[in-house]
Order: structure tokens, then sequence, then C-alpha cells
């Protein structure tokens, strides 16, 4: 049975969202770093004072610790705090845009504040059912000023209806120069939800993902499958620092076969393509990265 549409006086409560402000404060400490890079499989150096963070490796500050009374049933706080209190069940991480200041990177030891600004709220209606977009701007300040902004694209969705199709998948290019496999099991997504205090439980809790949410396995996070495929940059070019990442998540990954994150420099070298690719074959993740 197909659920009722959200009336335009319910989007325009939404929308009255748009504006609205929240700072957090958090000091870049070394320990999630030594975790995250644990975590990713890499054999870094311990990080010290003055250690540059890596690109994207921010997400695992400014963590919001909502009490675990105000949780909901999908392991998200409850809706209506920041963010607006989108009624469709669905949440997904649907991509984002980064540029870092030339000349002020995040490093261990700073004090830093991100200030999180509700940028829009947007209403459509595609092949799959009935969508709101939330757009999130961030901006992150150390001492030395504006360290990184950040737009962050959320896409909130209607239940799976009964036999529902799946959109039509979009094979992964065939181009790559280099790529590594990954196996998404469950102390991968155990330890990346850990890192960065995310109860959704469409990450950890099979019984729930597919019984409620209808999917056939856990979901690898999207900010995970981003951090994967600035580390295979990370890996083919250790040098490197990043000026902008964009990146866009096509089709959801489950963990149950392992998949690939793949790139190719473009043709002025500093640009590079990279994306992931599942199983079947499938684009799963689309991005861009420039080099500073």
């Amino acid at each position: 049975m197909q659920m009722a549409m959200l009336t335009p006086e319910e989007i325009a409560a939404l929308q009255a969202w748009q504006g609205r402000s929240q700072t957090l404060a958090d000091d870049i400490t070394a320990a999630p770093a030594r975790a995250m890079a644990a975590t990713l499989d890499r054999d870094d150096a311990a990080p010290v004072a003055g250690t540059r963070l890596p690109e994207l490796w921010h997400w695992l500050y400014f963590l919001p610790h909502h009490r675990q009374s105000e949780i909901g049933v999908d392991g998200h706080a409850k809706r209506g705090g920041f963010l607006p209190p989108v009624p469709l069940p669905r949440r997904m991480w649907a991509g984002g845009r980064l540029q870092w200041e030339p000349g002020n990177p995040l490093r261990v030891g700073d004090a830093a504040k991100r200030v999180s600004t509700i940028a829009a709220v947007t209403h459509k209606t595609g092949r799959s059912g009935e969508l709101v977009f939330v757009q999130v701007r961030h901006e992150v300040h150390n001492a030395h000023g504006l360290a990184l902004t950040e737009e962050h694209d959320i896409v909130y969705r209607a239940a799976a209806a009964p036999g529902e199709a799946a959109p039509a998948p979009t094979p992964a290019p065939m181009d790559a120069t280099f790529s590594r496999t990954l196996v998404p099991d469950d102390v991968l997504l155990f330890r990346y939800s850990a890192l960065t205090f995310n109860g959704h439980r469409i990450h950890y809790d099979r019984r729930y993902v597919t019984e409620v949410e209808g999917y056939p396995g856990l979901i690898v996070h999207g900010p995970l499958i981003a951090t994967l495929l600035v580390d295979l940059l990370r890996r083919e070019r250790p040098d490197a620092t990043l000026s902008r990442f964009e990146f866009r998540a096509v089709r959801p990954t489950f963990d149950i076969a392992p998949f690939r994150v793949h790139g190719r420099p473009d043709a002025d070298g500093q640009r590079y393509s990279l994306w992931g690719e599942d199983t079947d074959g499938w684009l799963t993740m689309q991005a861009t990265a420039t080099l500073a």
C-alpha cells in the first residue's frame, strides 16, 4: 500500500529548520587517529602533537553524545533536535563536498570547533518514492582560523514497499589504474561505528536491517567508503594532500560480499577520479579528489 505523501504544510514545517545552527567544540586527540589507522589496516607512525590529521579523519571528532533515552528505534537520535524531524524512516548519508584551507590543516593537539548550519531542506518524488534531502554546512576552525568547509547531504526515504524493485544499477568504470579489494565483515563495520559513535542499526543489527528496513545485509557506512577512497589515493600518492573532495553515494554496499575501490588520475595530474564497485560490478560511490 502506498504511504501517504507529505503535505505542503508538513514540508514547509521541515523547511523552517533552514538556517538553524549549532557549534560543537572538540580536541583533536591522538587516540581516535591511532584507532582509525588500525581500522584501515595502515602501518602509520603513532600520531603525536603536531601530526597532520589525514583528510576525512575529522569525522572522528565533533560527535554528538546523545543520552540513551534520546535514541530512536533506528539507533539514531530521535528526530527534531538539530536536524529536522523528517518522518520518512530510512536515512542515509548521500554524499558531500569538502574543501581544505591551504596552509591550515587540522593537527593532533588542536583545540577546534565545528559550526554547523542547516543550509537546505528539499522535498522530491522519484522512482523509489518520496525523498527529503537535508544539506548541512559545516565549518571547522582551529586556533589559526578556518581549516575546512564541508557540505553534507542526508537523504530520507520512505520504507520499502513489498516487492519493490531496486533502481537500475550503473556499471562501474573499467579504466582504473590502481585498486584495492575490501572485505566488509562485521568487525570492520563495528569498529567504524564505534569510532564515529554511530548507533545507526543498519550497520550492525542484521535482524533490524533485513526485517525492518528490508535490505539484504548490513550496510557499509557511506563515510567509511569515502574514507577508503581517500585512503586508496594516499596509498598511491603518500605525500599528497587534498584541497577538495566531492563524493556521491550511488548504490548501497552490503557486507555479504567483498567490494573494490578504484582510482585513476585525470589528464592534468591534479585531479583523481575515485569510485567504489560492488561484487557484481555495479558502481556504488563516485568521487573526485583534487590535490593541493
